[in-house]
């Protein structure tokens, strides 16, 4: 019976120490301007928490109280299960220097059991497992991981590129993912398309790739379009998503993204490789200061100027490498975060190991994007590209 006795005198010392308040005078202090912090783990706050509060587990808090909170005057609430883990929690805080620290006594059973008000938990147990890593940046955190969940992304090819930005897009919880794909898989994808394997050579490469991403992730939506890009259906494809990724090996179905991804006022992700070289750059047309696809080529080129990998060849890592900064630049996007490639094309050569910034400006006489352009149609972008082949 000693130990218990101790624990209930080391928790009257802390109460001692450490200001105690109940959960509405907690509610009435956040209205006011406090921070209220939930430090009970992911998985407790998974099915509910205080309204407005913060998410930050108790084994994290002196980690990153400073990246959230730097003002050590301001009034910080300490909530936990039962109101004991908060009090530990409040003593650390104040070792810290923080100077107005509480305790919720009684902790969420007692904010619930008075009816105050609480957020539902956006995320289940599996999900907090799964996302774990992620959910612990600040940038990110719960709220962030429920912005990707909302998310759609149509992704052009299941190939080289679209693999591994398939891949991540999905490990990352991208709610809805679509491939748009109208190839097989063959035995010559698999050096570098590692998505899909050698048991579904002959499979539709959408097919594959759902197979592939399912398994990875089943929380996510896959849907597949086993169909060519064409002027007929570029806008059927892409509607409704909020992001659009190249994973195209051709021009005429980048001319077609790019005037779609303008009509539709869709960020484009763009990639490209050849050889042991690759770029990338994003075309966001909600911003006036963006360039389009066709401010850095505004004519395609001749078919023989511009070979596609079957023909040229490439380093199989090289669309790993490109896709996975497309999945970067993805990412930011839909978690708002950071700086994104946005008049900045960004090439690399795998042979010396060097990466290259160049400035992409808006071109006002651009053919896609200019002042004086009228939209003619799709038909005159694929006639166009048709005509330089």
């Amino acid at each position: 019976m000693s130990e218990p006795l101790n624990r209930e005198a080391w928790l009257d010392a802390l109460r001692e120490r450490i200001a105690e308040i109940t959960p509405v005078q907690a509610l009435a202090q956040q209205a006011q301007g406090a921070l209220l912090v939930d430090v009970r783990e992911d998985a407790e706050r998974a099915t509910g928490m205080p309204a407005n509060a913060l998410g930050l587990s108790r084994g994290f808090l002196e980690l990153r109280i400073e990246q959230i909170e730097a003002d050590r005057n301001r009034p910080l609430l300490l909530l936990c299960g039962s109101g004991q883990r908060s009090l530990l929690a409040a003593e650390a805080l104040l070792r810290m220097g923080y100077r107005q620290v509480s305790s919720v006594a009684g902790g969420f059973g007692r904010w619930k059991t008075e009816g105050l008000p609480i957020s539902s938990g956006t995320l289940d147990v599996d999900a907090v497992d799964r996302y774990a890593r992620q959910l612990r940046l600040p940038q990110v955190g719960e709220a962030g991981q429920a912005r990707l969940t909302a998310a759609k992304v149509v992704v052009l090819g299941a190939g080289g590129l679209g693999a591994p930005v398939a891949l991540y897009l999905a490990a990352a919880g991208v709610g809805k993912l679509t491939l748009i794909d109208d190839d097989k898989v063959e035995r010559s994808n698999l050096h570098r398309q590692i998505i899909h394997a050698d048991a579904r050579v002959g499979m539709a490469k959408t097919e594959s790739a759902r197979i592939a991403l399912q398994a990875l992730n089943p929380r996510i939506r896959i849907e597949t379009c086993t169909e060519r890009l064409q002027a007929n259906n570029v806008e059927r494809l892409l509607a409704g998503h909020d992001l659009l990724i190249d994973g195209a090996d051709n021009f005429p179905a980048r001319y077609l993204l790019a005037a779609a991804s303008l009509r539709l006022k869709m960020p484009m992700v763009y990639g490209a490789v050849e050889r042991f070289t690759g770029q990338v750059s994003v075309f966001d047309p909600r911003r006036d200061d963006s360039p389009c696809y066709r401010c850095l080529f505004p004519e395609p080129p001749a078919a023989t100027d511009a070979p596609n990998c079957s023909e040229a060849g490439v380093l199989g890592v090289l669309p790993g490498m490109v896709g996975l900064l497309q999945a970067t630049e993805a990412l930011k996007l839909l978690l708002e975060l950071g700086e994104p490639l946005v008049g900045r094309l960004l090439a690399f050569d795998a042979l010396g190991m060097h990466f290259r910034e160049t400035r992409l400006p808006r071109d006002p006489d651009c053919p896609g994007c200019g002042r004086a352009v009228v939209f003619r149609g799709y038909e005159d972008i694929a006639e166009l590209c048709a005509a330089a082949n």
